[in-house]
């Protein structure tokens, strides 16, 4: 890279996208070149064993401006982009994904309000293209749950797709959680946020990388990270459970004095020994998830471990 200063940033996680990456490169190349203005390209490979890795080295021999972030393992989307974050240097940082869903004739867009005044312009989905009524469906209850159970108001239909200005990437470096919901944080810094509007495209090729069940994972963090209202929800339940219990035994205590019009098949002390029971093993279930994660941040293990960059490459080529 030469020592000009970078002005524009983009960042794609991959991970096995080998059928993407040059469509996806010959577009984002075309689109900030008419920016007439320094940017790079970097291209964090997640773990990848479909060729993606040799593919993007290549791109960094051919290209000055792709730096290669090339992950020792998997680590997971969030985390990607989060070395992604680490490692640019731009004075606005773009976030997209290299399914070619999200279109790289956007960034302008973005820009434009970036340069209006906007720390962070965040991209809404108006339509998706290509997407099972399944996905969508369980897409909108995600955001909508997200929204009503966390503390910061993240907006609806949007994703990871976004521009931050270098002001927010420096104080997102300084969050350094494992288990990372980054369109939460970036709504959580605050500072004047945007949004623009856009039409999301079929997958370019290949098959989705986040299925229902990462979705619920990403939903999971997304919950403990930024809400106590599962730990409220103990509190509340055991309120209930209480109340039931004591209107069960009185229900048992009637059958036992043996007034008329109660069946005994009912057994309501049994029923209320199952049902405390199940409330119990879902408390249990919440309040390990939060003493896992705390147990997870206090081993203080690094995000992510990098098998390769642009400065290891060039310094093994001298």
């Amino acid at each position: 890279m030469s020592e000009e200063r970078v002005v524009f940033s983009v960042i794609a996680p991959i991970y096995n996208e080998i059928e993407s990456i040059n469509e996806f490169y010959n577009r984002i190349r075309l689109v900030l070149e008419q920016l007439q203005q320094p940017w790079e390209l970097i291209l964090v490979d997640d773990g990848s064993v479909d060729g993606s890795t040799e593919r993007i080295l290549a791109l960094a021999e051919e290209d000055e401006r792709v730096l290669p972030v090339i992950f020792a393992r998997n680590f997971g989307h969030q985390i990607a982009v989060t070395a992604g974050l680490d490692a640019s240097s731009g004075d606005a940082v773009v976030i997209i994904d290299s399914d070619l869903q999200d279109p790289p004739e956007v960034i302008p867009d973005l820009i434009a309000r970036w340069r209006e005044g906007y720390e962070v312009v965040y991209a809404v989905r108006s339509e998706r293209e290509g997407e099972s009524w399944f996905k969508l469906i369980t897409a909108g209850l995600f955001y909508r749950l997200i929204t009503r159970m966390t503390e910061v108001d993240i907006p609806l239909d949007t994703g990871d797709f976004r521009l931050l200005d270098r002001e927010v990437v420096d104080v997102m470096g300084t969050m350094r959680e494992r288990y990372r919901f980054l369109r939460g944080m970036t709504s959580w810094v605050g500072f004047r946020q945007a949004g623009v509007s856009y039409k999301r495209a079929a997958r370019f090729a290949g098959s989705t990388k986040y299925p229902f069940k990462k979705m619920v994972r990403l939903a999971l963090n997304a919950v403990t990270g930024f809400s106590f209202v599962p730990l409220q929800m103990i509190t509340y339940g055991g309120v209930i459970v209480t109340v039931i219990s004591v209107l069960l035994w009185l229900v048992d205590l009637l059958l036992v004095l043996g007034v008329q019009g109660i069946p005994e098949i009912l057994q309501p002390g049994l029923i209320g020994l199952f049902f405390l029971g199940g409330v119990q093993l879902i408390s249990i279930g919440i309040l390990g998830e939060y003493i896992g994660r705390l147990y997870d941040e206090a081993r203080g293990r690094p995000l992510y471990i990098v098998r390769k960059n642009k400065t290891q490459i060039e310094h093994n080529e001298e």
